[in-house]
């Protein structure tokens, strides 16, 4: 396995994330299976950990622009975190490796790319055109959902799927979230949904590492790559035809799903 493609495959991510905003999870994680022969179990594992120090980043930059939305990130983990360490005992117990979980792992992430390209293509098609400000009063009541049980339970949901595919914090997660809190601006929306993205795919990366299930080696060849992609992919991101982009996207993250599903 060349290093230098391992590279420059976390520098595409990377620049592609910088430019949509799309996870890196629906797109990295079906890179490592089908271009480098990662056994699933191992390709999610380093992948969530992947995620994790890429978006903690990114939290770190929208935090210092008072971006974050803290309720909303505290709503959604408070389903998420519980739901990720049930998802990881169950794999504690059955074994990662196991030919039933390699096959719910592959089927799953299959699923969620097409719920992901479809939210995506939906997004790019019909996608509103949210405030980009608020007032602090209309800001606060922006971030009261609809219903208390409704973030949580849609974060039990994408936590479970985030632990055992990598995927599902990205495009699924702003759509989630444009549905939950339609009055909340867009910088928001994607702030909050990157922030919340950080204690998930940390506890569901380290309960991967504890089970054996993260390429080490592989994980820092990723993040050398990405890290400036990312980098450029935020500076470049005013340049580009979003619309355009992330039909493409779309279709190739269906693509890949159809392929998983067949796999």
């Amino acid at each position: 396995m060349p290093d230098v493609a391992i590279i420059l495959a976390g520098f595409a991510v990377g620049l592609i994330v910088g430019l949509t905003g799309v996870g890196g999870g629906s797109l990295m994680t079906p890179v490592l299976i089908f271009f480098f022969g990662i056994k699933p179990y191992m390709a999610v594992g380093t992948d969530l950990l992947f995620a994790a120090v890429t978006k903690a980043g990114g939290t770190l930059s929208l935090a210092r622009q008072r971006l974050v939305p803290w309720r909303v990130v505290g709503q959604l983990c408070a389903g998420s975190l519980p739901a990720s360490g049930l998802a990881l005992a169950m794999l504690h117990h059955v074994g990662p490796a196991s030919a039933q979980v390699q096959s719910v792992m592959t089927h799953t992430l299959g699923v969620a790319l097409l719920l992901t390209a479809a939210a995506m293509l939906y997004k790019a098609a019909r996608g509103k055109v949210l405030p980009r400000t608020l007032d602090q009063r209309d800001l606060s009541s922006a971030t009261r959902a609809r219903h208390w049980s409704l973030p949580v339970l849609f974060g039990a949901v994408i936590g479970t799927l985030v632990t055992l595919t990598s995927v599902g914090a990205g495009a699924i997660g702003v759509s989630v979230l444009l549905l939950l809190y339609p009055l909340l601006p867009l910088p928001r929306i994607v702030a909050a949904d990157i922030a919340y993205a950080v204690p998930l795919t940390l506890v569901a990366g380290l309960g991967h590492a504890s089970l054996g299930s993260v390429d080490w080696p592989l994980l820092g060849l990723l993040l050398t790559g990405s890290l400036p992609g990312i980098w450029i992919g935020t500076r470049l991101m005013r340049h580009t035809p979003e619309r355009l982009v992330r039909s493409l996207l779309s279709l190739l993250l269906a693509y890949a799903g159809t392929k998983l599903i067949a796999f």
